[in-house]
């Protein structure tokens, strides 16, 4: 049994269990309210503390009920919306349920995710997503070109002393160390890079959307987190954020990278290849911005 559920009749059990024992004591409530009133009752500063006590119990209540409402309206535009969890801050405890519920709904699907270097996403053995990529079904991986001109215009405004370009494109290499490991082992994993600057990272995994926006000047890590849920109607965002994602993987100036033969391969709409370089800090700088031939 999982543990919403035990949690849910456990909750059940609680409310039994206060409503018997409430019932079971309100002959004797009621008895010392008798007692109270009929000693108050010819006390006027005892009566007036006891009427401004119960209107002071009635706002509390009436407030408590509009507040109520309110959240409940808003939690159906959440749930309309696909807004399953969303996390401002980056605790340890906030960071120990969010790996939870990665990993839980991480197993045995697909994995499609843009990023920017990814080391940190799942690369890193310490990263949320990197025991997800391990048993996902197949992976496709959208980076940022370390070698493009918005890479570096992404260090520059990030202005932290100890992460330079050069620290950037290691973090760029090692992610796909990681996974040519996991092509090696037979994973169905494809890997491509863009040259746009970086908007949101994304990570879809199944039904389910880790969403955080890039900040001009901030690290994306102390960027708030949002959970969007696929719902069958296709009215939430995450239907958005997937069209995103697969506008960006489609787009015929968005090359490959081929694990066997290190080069960045350009296709077009149905598949032909139409030009490859190799993958290198020279090489990229020099042809990267070469018009792509129009697809056909």
């Amino acid at each position: 049994m999982k543990f919403p559920y035990v949690a849910e009749i456990g909750f059940h059990i609680l409310v039994v269990t206060l409503s018997a024992a409430i019932a079971s004591s309100l002959p004797m409530i009621a008895e010392k309210v008798l007692l109270y009133w009929s000693r108050v009752d010819h006390e006027g500063i005892s009566l007036v503390s006891t009427e401004l006590g119960v209107a002071s119990a009635l706002i509390i209540l009436f407030n408590f009920l509009r507040l109520s409402v309110r959240y409940r309206r808003l939690a159906r535009v959440a749930i309309n919306a696909g807004l399953v969890s969303f996390s401002p801050t980056r605790g340890l405890r906030v960071r120990r349920s969010i790996r939870a519920l990665k990993e839980r709904h991480g197993t045995g699907r697909s994995v499609m995710v843009i990023g920017s270097t990814g080391y940190e996403t799942f690369a890193d053995p310490q990263s949320d997503f990197h025991p997800v990529l391990q048993t996902c079904l197949w992976a496709n991986i959208l980076l940022l070109n370390p070698y493009s001109k918005e890479a570096s215009v992404r260090v520059r405004a990030l202005s932290r002393p100890d992460f330079t370009l050069d620290h950037l494109r290691e973090e760029g290499r090692k992610t796909i160390e990681c996974l040519r490991k996991l092509k090696a082992g037979g994973k169905d994993v494809k890997l491509k890079f863009y040259s746009d600057p970086p908007l949101v990272k994304l990570v879809i995994l199944g039904d389910y959307l880790w969403l955080q926006h890039y900040h001009s000047s901030l690290e994306v890590r102390n960027m708030p987190e949002y959970v969007l849920q696929h719902n069958l109607m296709d009215r939430g965002f995450y239907m958005l954020f997937y069209q995103y994602f697969m506008k960006k993987w489609e787009h015929s100036k968005t090359p490959e990278y081929d694990f066997d033969t290190d080069e960045l391969v350009w296709r077009d709409s149905v598949g032909r290849e139409l030009r490859r370089i190799g993958w290198s800090e020279d090489s990229v700088r020099e042809r990267s911005a070469e018009r792509v031939p129009a697809s056909t």
